[in-house]
């Protein structure tokens, strides 16, 4: 039982008794193709054999052939009109005798005894599911088997607008004096279409996908079966038919669509760590690429503090407010910009130890005399300062690769935090104590370890604000674009 009839029989009370004093011979459901469904049946106390049909008005009231009058047919017409513009589905009534009292027998001709007047109005959490899903950059179109003023009128009072087109304009081309440039581009820019038959919802689906869109749609209906396979994403809802569930990529178990804005923010926040894994990581090999050339072993030793990246995948991100895409482009610039600047950190904080007697001066640390044999510096104690510059300057990237604004303004997981203090301690242990022969590393001692945690920070506190910048003006061109849009 569909929900207009589900709505028609519960105004008789018991819905036991709805078959009292009749006998079911025949029943057509429901079908999109012919928008009506049918029932004939036999009166036990006079044996008498009769056909009811209940359907779209137009439907019906081809379908009659019986005392049709022109008065009528207007008054009709203006009745659903009427009807329409508050919002109301009518739906009108049949019937004929069948002479023969045969089943499938030939009636007398169907004549028009009713319209049936019926509010489906949307879930209660619909307008807001809808809401946040426009808040989130999703545009949401409305395909309906209602006559126009019923989509109109259901649009506004969902917030989706009113800029709605009988699904005949598809077949037919665009409306007079339309400003927009093909059927394509109304597609796009509509807010949804009425009367709407199973291939229409297809061919809709597909023109936005030729747009280059990913299309995501939800249905419960046997006629909604080919859209939700076509579809990117198709969802069917909890009390969806069985074709409908099997066509569909996901299936609601419980009532509502609200889940469906869960699934994104989710989705999002998976797209946001990975990109944030692949910055970083990109960041990572491009500074190791450029240090390799210059002191291959300490490169090779920096390989080994990158264990906190492991926790990106159970970070705290914030989801995109806009849909999101993989752009590689923006990535390896990102990747590439980053790796280099965390190379030059390295070279000038080296430069600035060996070349200089600013450390020496300032902090009474040792001087790092040249090699007589080519005038390059190898000492041990210099090895575990740079190590330790390397992994500390590492580590702290994913700070500022995870954030979309200044990196201490949001905060991250505890087990991302916990796994970088875990790393910086050992990273600090192992430069300030370890004398290790196989390396070429000794202990350098807390002062050099402190002025190393300083440079970090300078050079964190520097990325962070071109960072922001960056981000922000990102996120202006993607707004201008769902403005546009």
């Amino acid at each position: 039982m569909d929900q207009n009839d589900a709505c028609v029989v519960n105004t008789l009370g018991d819905q036991k008794n709805v078959h009292d004093g009749i006998e079911e011979m025949f029943f057509k459901p429901f079908n999109p193709e012919d928008k009506r469904t049918e029932i004939t049946y036999k009166v036990l106390s006079d044996h008498s054999v009769h056909r009811v049909s209940k359907g779209m008005a137009p439907v019906i009231l081809d379908l009659c052939t019986r005392n049709k009058t022109p008065e009528q047919i207007e008054q009709l017409n203006n009745d659903v009109d009427e009807y329409a513009k508050r919002g109301l589905r009518a739906l009108a009534v049949a019937m004929e005798d069948v002479p023969n009292g045969q089943a499938e027998g030939e009636g007398n001709g169907f004549q028009l005894i009713g319209l049936l007047p019926i509010y489906d109005p949307p879930r209660s959490d619909t307008k807001e599911t809808i809401d946040r899903a426009l808040e989130l950059g999703v545009k949401v179109k409305m395909l309906t088997g209602d006559q126009l003023p019923i989509a109109k009128e259901t649009g506004r009072r969902l917030g989706l607008g009113d800029n709605m087109f009988l699904s005949q304009t598809l077949k037919e081309g665009l409306p007079i004096e339309s400003d927009y440039k093909d059927i394509d581009d109304l597609i796009f820019h509509a807010d949804g279409f009425a009367g709407v038959y199973p291939e229409d919802k297809y061919q809709i689906i597909e023109r936005l996908q030729n747009l280059g869109h990913m299309v995501a749609m939800t249905g419960d209906g046997v006629n909604d079966a080919s859209a939700l396979s076509k579809a990117n994403v198709g969802v069917a809802v909890a009390d969806a038919s069985d074709a409908a569930r099997s066509a569909a990529d996901i299936v609601l178990t419980e009532p509502g669509l609200s889940v469906i804005i869960d699934a994104i923010l989710g989705s999002r926040q998976i797209f946001q760590r990975m990109r944030n894994y692949a910055i970083y990581t990109c960041s990572v090999t491009i500074r190791v690429v450029i240090l390799v050339e210059l002191e291959s072993d300490h490169a090779r030793i920096a390989l080994l503090n990158d264990g906190t990246i492991m926790t990106i995948s159970k970070d705290r991100v914030i989801p995109s407010p806009y849909p999101t895409h993989w752009n590689l482009k923006e990535i390896f610039t990102y990747a590439v910009v980053y790796g280099i600047y965390l190379a030059l950190s390295t070279i000038i904080f080296f430069l600035v130890a060996v070349e200089t007697t600013f450390f020496q001066e300032k902090f009474h640390v040792q001087t790092f005399g040249r090699l007589s044999n080519y005038g390059g510096h190898n000492d041990p104690v210099l090895h575990s300062i740079i190590y330790l510059q390397i992994s500390t300057i590492s580590q702290a990237l994913i700070f500022i690769t995870r954030s979309q604004g200044l990196f201490f303004t949001e905060r991250p997981s505890m087990m991302l935090i916990a796994a970088f203090i875990v790393a910086q301690f050992t990273a600090t242990f192992i430069s300030v104590y370890a004398d290790w022969g196989f390396t070429e590393m000794k202990g350098c001692g807390w002062t050099w370890a402190g002025k190393t945690a300083d440079a970090l920070i300078m050079y964190q506190t520097l990325l962070a604000f071109p960072h922001a910048s960056l981000h922000c003006k990102d996120v202006a061109r993607v707004q201008r674009c769902v403005a546009i849009a």
